[in-house]
């Protein structure tokens, strides 16, 4: 848990990715561009146009790195991955969870707290750190009306009524988080939350960004043998990782909700750097995508304090951490699902 590996994202057009001994290799128009080794890598993200040998493919599934394909502005499309590995016997636990309304109440309520817990402290922090230059009062009603929620959820609550929380929190986070934008220099507003596809560039930020950090969970989950596609608070629908959708929830506000603000009050992102496609599909220029990857593999080298160990964590192995202390719980462990609340 100590060893932090990192992500390879490919975003040239026209990249080949081949194997080469241990390592892999990207080229462009048959020109080497890049060399690493297999064992530094815990996953590969392709975007748009770029190919992998089949061997690679192999050699990745057999190494535990999943490959992901995205379209070129950041729409998942597939997968490859090797055998599922774990114990069969928490994989069954799991699906005995999630067929059973409370035992699914009962996870879906930790969810539910760390997401409502971190919303809660994001537009706190905001406050905090930028009172004199953003809605304060906005911005603190809503975190009142998240602290109000995060005290009526309790593990007897049925998971219809968790879900309606959920929704509410989300309303109520999203409603502020216009007011979070602290640069209004460069333009940009939020509106409201919409995506497939997004109309705006903070949606489409917010978009991408939620995209990369599924592709994480999702990794994380499966390598601790845990079928990502069946969730708790995220039900069961066909090619959709519900498990990976019900773990992003905790992390979202505070890793990409954070990062997407970041980018935009520090300057790093610019109108320009959107364009408006005839269906009205906001997307990114490739410069502003790689500004993005670099700042999001940066973000997951930083430490932060988990309460729940005690101990400071590299942000990219939080969802290796969560992963394994859910599956901890499944195979009795642990008394219920401690989530990620930050600090």
């Amino acid at each position: 848990m100590k060893k932090h590996l990192n992500t390879l994202f490919v975003t040239t057009q026209g990249a080949y990715l081949n194997k080469e001994g241990e390592t892999v290799v990207v080229s462009v128009d048959r020109e080497k561009k890049l060399q690493l080794p297999i064992h530094t890598l815990d996953g590969i993200v392709c975007f748009g146009r770029v190919l992998c040998s089949p061997y690679l493919m192999g050699f990745c599934a057999d190494r535990d790195v999943a490959i992901s394909f995205l379209s070129e502005h950041g729409r998942f499309l597939a997968r490859v991955q090797g055998p599922v590995s774990g114990n069969v016997l928490l994989r069954r636990e799991q699906y005995r969870r999630a067929d059973n309304m409370d035992a699914s109440a009962q996870i879906a309520h930790g969810v539910l707290v760390g997401k409502l817990a971190n919303s809660r402290t994001v537009l706190q922090r905001v406050v905090r750190d930028h009172g004199d230059k953003v809605d304060a009062a906005g911005i603190n009603s809503a975190a009142n009306h998240i602290s109000a929620l995060l005290k009526s959820t309790g593990s007897d609550v049925p998971l219809d009524s968790l879900r309606g929380m959920e929704g509410d929190a989300a309303r109520v986070y999203f409603g502020a988080f216009d007011h979070l934008i602290v640069n209004k220099a460069n333009g940009f507003s939020f509106n409201g939350r919409n995506r497939r596809p997004p109309l705006d560039p903070v949606n489409c930020l917010l978009s991408f960004v939620y995209t990369l950090l599924l592709h994480d969970v999702r990794s994380a989950l499966e390598s601790v043998g845990l079928d990502s596609a069946v969730g708790f608070l995220h039900r069961d629908r066909p090619g959709r990782p519900s498990l990976a959708l019900d773990m992003m929830e905790e992390f979202r506000p505070v890793i990409a909700d954070r990062l997407v603000l970041s980018l935009i009050n520090r300057g790093q992102a610019a109108k320009k750097d959107f364009s408006t496609q005839e269906t009205g599909a906001v997307t990114m220029s490739d410069e502003l995508r790689k500004t993005v990857l670099v700042t999001y593999q940066k973000r997951k080298q930083d430490e932060i304090f988990h309460p729940f160990l005690e101990e400071k964590v590299t942000v990219g192995l939080l969802f290796s951490t969560q992963a394994l202390l859910l599956a901890r719980h499944l195979c009795g462990d642990l008394d219920a699902y401690p989530p990620f609340v930050w600090r």
